[in-house]
């Protein structure tokens, strides 16, 4: 069980619905961590930075229009297998195939409006979170977490 960190974004629906709580209580009641947490009016060039691997594709411009229309949460998860954890929590990008228990499937709409964007891979959340937190910005707990597993 590796300890690892994730980018979690709980968009602006989730924020705009108050839903963002309800979102971190599920990620903390699964075990993980909050390593970090903001609240951004993110810029476009951001936007792009973070969204880069689907640049040229025909969702992409309301891709980035959405995540700049309003205020978002950006959070950094910490714990055992984080990325894989907390895609499971988060459910299938589509709300209508999204298992029920899952973010998406309990409280998203639509494909469009899906509430969170979840790193995808290790490599995937180390580029994210360099783009939205500077190191000294999160609150790692990997040794305690490592050390409390060994003992467990």
């Amino acid at each position: 069980m590796a300890i690892e960190q994730t980018l979690i974004l709980c968009k602006a629906d989730a924020v705009a619905r108050g839903l963002v709580g309800e979102i971190l209580t599920r990620f903390e009641r699964r075990g993980y961590t909050i390593a970090a947490m903001k609240l951004f009016t993110v810029d476009e060039a951001r936007a792009k930075k973070h969204y880069a691997e689907h640049d040229g594709k025909p969702f992409f411009p309301g891709l980035i229009s959405y995540l700049t229309s309003a205020p978002i949460v950006a959070l950094v998860v910490e714990g055992s297998d984080a990325v894989e954890g907390c895609r499971s929590s988060i459910g299938a990008t589509n709300p209508i195939k999204a298992a029920p228990g899952s973010i998406r499937g309990d409280f998203a709409q639509t494909i469009g409006r899906n509430l969170v964007h979840g790193s995808d891979s290790p490599e995937s959340a180390k580029r994210e979170i360099a783009i939205w937190f500077q190191p000294n910005e999160i609150a790692s707990r990997k040794h305690d977490l490592e050390a409390w597993l060994v003992s467990t």
